[in-house]
């Protein structure tokens, strides 16, 4: 492709790109396509000599955008958002078309020293202490991952990765029920092992863990021999929204010189508003933080930050210093890789630089202070329903109902869902809460509205109560 083609077709798919945005109300927001359609319109294998650009576009244009879930739709409700605001994805046309690798400080000092100045700016708005910096991860999922491998070389002196764990008795870590499972991949990848993995009980009105229980299952693996090795809390956890009591959390694990990695992934973008900090008080005491920009606050995936209080343990557990990566005659300068367990980077600083500058961190507070409201007067119409019954009440944007009819209530609910999402012009998903089917709703696509909250409505009614006219009696 010569540069004038390149500039032909990027001029055509940036315009593909807004068109497509522009219309996406009009479409069903999850595939309506069923398993084996797209793949049936797909060679079988690759072409031995090139297509024009012109066949290949046409081709992605009749097959491609049918059978994706829309997840910039402002209809979007289900997990959590992946959002993408425009001035976000503007800049990452310029990432790609620059393609940057920024895995050392001499590879890009432009993305490492961006990086350092844009994490420290959300360091500010979340109201963090100084003594925290910070690092873009991919995902929160290799950020907890990053925490617990520290964590485990901390509790083990340092001799983890240099003796295996066979080399040791069995090493410990902490969490509620409530935690995504990210945290149960980042054991077993660890070498920890779900064994390993002691799940504490919840209790209270934001399902947090309870300390003394942690405390004193602690005190037991300690009194048997095992080693704990750290806690890990959350903040807004996927299923209801769930709130660890950071403050108490923390004394515990200070008490027994554990490490504390919390996982914000979603509610963390929402601290940038003071007034939702309550629900992460005593955030200071953590050693690791981790909350996604590319969940609520904009940035297009994939764009995770760790804000770290020792970055020397991070880097002590995870670089490695080939020669052919070392930059001599330079002191004091940062080589992300080395916080991070892919050595290559890409350049995600700049998407965050373009958006926090374009959208101020005002504007981007009242975007979350829309969706919480909106979701909170959502809950409270679907309560004033006879036949719905909120079962979580909502944590900022999300909160969890069930519609009751007839005696297979499970099984109602989940029909209830997929008919919704057949419909196609919400998208939800489902949970369990105590063992039951529940619906899970939360508010946070970027383009949202405060009619589209009345759509959701419109349509949970009116598809709940179309499927129990049809129920059998």
């Amino acid at each position: 492709m010569d540069s004038e083609e390149f500039r032909d077709w990027s001029r055509r798919v940036a315009d593909w790109g807004a068109d497509y945005r522009a219309g996406l109300r009009e479409r069903p927001v999850r595939a309506q396509t069923k398993p084996g359609d797209i793949a049936r319109q797909i060679a079988d294998a690759a072409p031995e000599t090139g297509d024009t650009m012109e066949a290949i576009f046409a081709d992605f244009e009749r097959i491609i955008p049918d059978g994706l879930t829309h997840w910039q739709h402002p209809r979007f409700f289900a997990y959590f958002p992946a959002n993408a605001a425009p001035v976000s994805v503007i800049a990452d046309y310029l990432v790609t078309s620059i393609a940057a690798q920024c895995m050392l400080w001499q590879t890009s000092p432009a993305a490492t020293e961006l990086e350092t100045r844009v994490v420290d700016w959300l360091r500010q708005a979340l109201g963090l202490p100084k003594d925290f910096s910070g690092v873009i991860q991919d995902s929160a999922s290799t950020a907890t991952l990053t925490a617990v491998l520290v964590m485990r070389e901390k509790a083990l002196g340092w001799k983890g990765n240099s003796q295996g764990l066979a080399a040791h008795k069995a090493v410990r870590v902490y969490a509620s029920e409530q935690v995504h499972t990210s945290i149960d991949r980042a054991i077993w990848i660890a070498g920890v092992g779900e064994a390993n993995l002691v799940r504490i009980p919840t209790k209270g009105p934001l399902n947090g863990m309870d300390p003394d229980v942690l405390d004193a299952a602690i005190r037991a693996d300690l009194a048997v021999g095992h080693i704990p090795a750290g806690v890990i809390a959350c903040t807004g956890g996927t299923s209801i929204g769930a709130c660890d009591p950071i403050r108490a959390v923390a004394a515990v694990v200070r008490s027994h010189g554990l490490y504390l990695h919390v996982d914000a992934a979603w509610a963390g973008s929402a601290m940038i508003c003071p007034e939702f900090r309550t629900l992460w008080d005593g955030i200071e005491a953590a050693d690791s933080i981790v909350f996604n920009p590319h969940k609520w606050l904009g940035a297009n995936f994939d764009c995770s930050v760790q804000f770290i209080r020792s970055p020397e343990d991070q880097v002590r557990t995870l670089a490695i210093h080939p020669e052919f990566l070392k930059t001599h005659g330079h002191d004091g300068i940062i080589n992300y890789s080395e916080w991070s367990i892919p050595l290559g980077r890409r350049f995600r600083a700049l998407k965050l630089w373009f958006l926090l500058r374009y959208h101020g961190l005002e504007g981007l507070r009242g975007v979350i202070r829309n969706h919480v409201k909106w979701s909170e007067a959502l809950a409270a119409r679907l309560a004033a329903e006879p036949d719905f019954e909120i079962v979580t009440q909502p944590v900022l944007s999300l909160f969890s109902f069930r519609h009751e009819a007839g005696d297979d209530a499970d099984g109602h609910n989940l029909a209830l869902v997929n008919a919704i999402n057949d419909d196609g012009r919400i998208y939800l998903t489902q949970t369990r809460v105590d063992g039951r089917i529940a619906i899970r709703f939360q508010a946070g696509q970027f383009e949202m509205t405060r009619d589209d909250a009345d759509d959701a409505f419109k349509v949970i009614v009116e598809v709940a109560r179309n499927l129990s006219l049809r129920s059998p009696t």
